[in-house]
């Protein structure tokens, strides 16, 4: 496997850091990526997503979901059981687990909803005005330049 070193990036440039840090963690991961809990994230509108959490055999009080250093962080954590059962058959997993999706710039958690065995989060990217693109107005040449031509003879 290949190993990139980020350092002269560091050196260069200002204010990237986090992006550097965020390829340097990519590269890096581990291959064996946890499956479990499947999930899907969809975009619901332009500047709105949804997470969706198959998080069957959990109760809505076993579920944590947290923002945390620019990521959302999912766990859940069965209570232990009152009475021990005989299972012929366990095809519901109900282990813990812990899940992190690192979110973008001005993407915020607006909310989460737990129903039919789904955890719904639902995440809205806000841009901020100052960062929106924005339409100057073209001044025409004839009247700066008669501007000018005034305060220079007077």
């Amino acid at each position: 496997m290949r190993t990139y070193d980020f350092s002269p990036l560091y050196r260069a440039t200002v204010g990237f850091d986090r992006i550097a840090d965020m390829m340097d963690r990519v590269l890096s991961a581990d291959v064996a990526q946890p499956t479990y809990p499947p999930y899907n994230i969809e975009k619901t509108d332009e500047n709105a997503y949804r997470i969706s959490i198959a998080v069957a055999g959990f109760s809505g009080d076993e579920l944590n979901v947290e923002v945390k250093e620019g990521a959302v962080i999912v766990a859940a954590r069965k209570a232990a059981e009152e009475t021990a059962k005989t299972y012929l058959h366990r095809g519901i997993a109900t282990r813990a687990f812990e899940r992190r999706f690192a979110l973008a710039d001005h993407v915020k958690v607006t909310g989460a909803t737990h129903a039919d065995g789904m955890l719904h989060i639902d995440l809205v990217r806000e841009v901020p005005e100052a960062l929106k693109p924005r339409r100057i107005e073209i001044a025409k040449g004839d009247t700066v330049e008669a501007k000018a031509v005034e305060t220079v003879g007077a």
